[in-house]
């Protein structure tokens, strides 16, 4: 068995508690960064002939603080915005909204008849069963890249 000398065995004492060290600090900042914010159920609408999709998903916010959703992109569309389905009276019309509000301890629906992300300009072709990604941006920072299920309308009653 050969002996290591005394220095040579300090030396790699110290570089192995400095690697505890920081893989210890590492795993801690990836505990405290743990985003409050979750996208469940995600999936998309699709329609033939380039015609716009919609995305739809439900926000769950497991935090102490209410949350914004504040932006939507992808790399998969040319055009991702948040709109809102509105009743007045016998018609239904969309309007564009600039956030939506995911409440403290909370979750919100992004759901048929209601509020839906509107997709334009597919940037490739997009069919049934593929899965397209958006990245939802927050107010406090957050950003999430959520895999949207795309469906066929008749996948979707």
């Amino acid at each position: 068995m050969t002996q290591i000398p005394t220095s040579r065995m300090r030396t790699l004492s110290a570089v192995a508690g400095a690697f505890a060290l920081s893989f210890a600090f590492a795993a801690t900042a990836q505990a405290a960064g743990a985003q409050p914010i979750t996208a469940q159920n995600a999936w998309v609408r699709w329609l033939p002939n380039n015609l716009p999709a919609a995305g739809y998903v439900t926000l769950v916010n497991s935090g102490d603080k209410p949350v914004d959703l504040v932006d939507i992109s992808s790399t998969d569309y040319g055009d991702a915005m948040l709109h809102q389905t509105v009743s007045n009276g016998s018609s239904q019309k969309m309007v564009m909204v600039d956030k939506l509000t995911v409440p403290a301890h909370g979750q919100v629906a992004i759901a048929p008849g209601g509020y839906h992300v509107m997709l334009e300009g597919a940037k490739h072709k997009i069919a049934p069963g593929d899965t397209v990604h958006l990245m939802l941006k927050f107010s406090d920072g957050a950003t999430l890249d959520t895999p949207f299920t795309v469906k066929s309308p008749a996948q979707t009653k």
